[in-house]
């Protein structure tokens, strides 16, 4: 696994405008809530069987059905999410897992696993056992 590339991190700069500190800083809460958004979808395909828009003949009787909104606390301050459902009430997330609102101390280490180029399901692989 490799760091991202001073290039890499040139075009990151670049397309998000940085500019000061707070600007790296909002940049940073953005990638993390996309990255943990990626991977509450991994793990609800996953729990399903199939990826989302997926037309191959589902065995399962179960299916996606829309989101749930939740404000959790990080470091980076309060954000909402959106905690994908699925029609039988059976999905249980363990990334931000039911009723705990408090996820602060995950945040460096997704963006540090990002950063080394890893996929948002490696990422969830890695930090699964600090959820639990």
């Amino acid at each position: 696994m490799s760091l991202l590339t001073k290039e890499q991190l040139k075009a990151f700069i670049n397309q998000n405008n940085i500019q000061s500190v707070n600007d790296l800083y909002a940049s940073l809460k953005e990638l993390f809530k996309e990255t943990l958004q990626e991977m509450l979808e991994a793990e609800l395909s996953s729990s399903l069987g199939y990826e989302k828009y997926e037309k191959t003949d589902k065995n399962n009787s179960n299916s996606r059905n829309g989101y749930t909104q939740k404000t959790v606390k990080t470091q980076f301050g309060e954000m909402e999410i959106d905690i994908p459902r699925d029609r039988n009430g059976e999905f249980e997330p363990q990334i931000v897992p039911k009723y705990k609102r408090d996820i602060s101390g995950i945040e460096e280490k997704v963006i540090a696993l990002y950063g080394r180029g890893m996929s948002t399901r490696d990422i969830h692989d890695q930090i699964k056992e600090y959820m639990v």
